[in-house]
């Protein structure tokens, strides 16, 4: 199979969740500010949530540009990621509609601890089925920012039962460390692309 397919189902199923998580955002009841400041937690686990999605959606479609041939493990590996990523506004509207609580923001940490071990184990398939030459084994190297994440997750859903405020904390450090590019791909193509 072509990975044009695995691309643009993975794009509809991101497009699918974002459309989720936009409709969970209800309109507040009421005129004046008091209301709208109401909703400023299910606001910020909203960001926060396309943050995630975006990050994942962008680092997905970079490292499918390093894909030649899809087989059916990066078939299944994609959908396990894919499925993790589909609970994602559930732990969102959750998380918001409950104020940060202690086992809301647990399960949100989950919810992202989740796709971060199911991307892992996407690049791994992707790398078996290409080889360790391949352009993604190279770019990735050690993976030092994946493998960081995934400690920051397991630790934060820790302390979402000591302190959900640090957890979420945690859980915008990680998204920080992400909206910086991961660049590792681009430059392993655009250098083979070169004569």
């Amino acid at each position: 199979m072509r990975p044009d397919r695995l691309t643009a189902f993975s794009d509809g199923v991101i497009a699918i969740i974002i459309t989720i998580m936009v409709l969970e955002l209800k309109v507040p009841h009421g005129a004046d500010w008091t209301a709208l400041v109401k909703l400023w937690p299910v606001f910020l686990s909203y960001v926060l949530s396309f943050l995630y999605v975006a990050i994942y959606w962008n680092n997905h479609h970079h490292m499918l540009h390093t894909v030649h041939h899809v087989n059916g493990g990066i078939l299944w590996a994609n959908m396990h990621l894919l499925f993790w990523l589909s609970l994602i506004p559930f732990a969102t509207g959750w998380m918001g509609e409950n104020g940060f609580a202690q086992l809301p923001v647990a399960i949100y940490g989950v919810s992202l601890l989740m796709p971060a071990v199911a991307y892992f184990l996407l690049q791994h398939t992707i790398i078996r089925g290409h080889g360790p030459g391949s352009h993604l084994a190279r770019a990735l190297g050690r993976d030092v920012k994946g493998k960081l994440s995934v400690l920051l997750y397991a630790t934060a859903i820790g302390l979402a039962f000591v302190h959900p405020a640090i957890a979420c904390a945690i859980y915008v450090l990680v998204a920080a460390i992400w909206l910086i590019p991961d660049r590792r791909i681009e430059r392993g193509l655009s250098q083979e692309e070169r004569p």
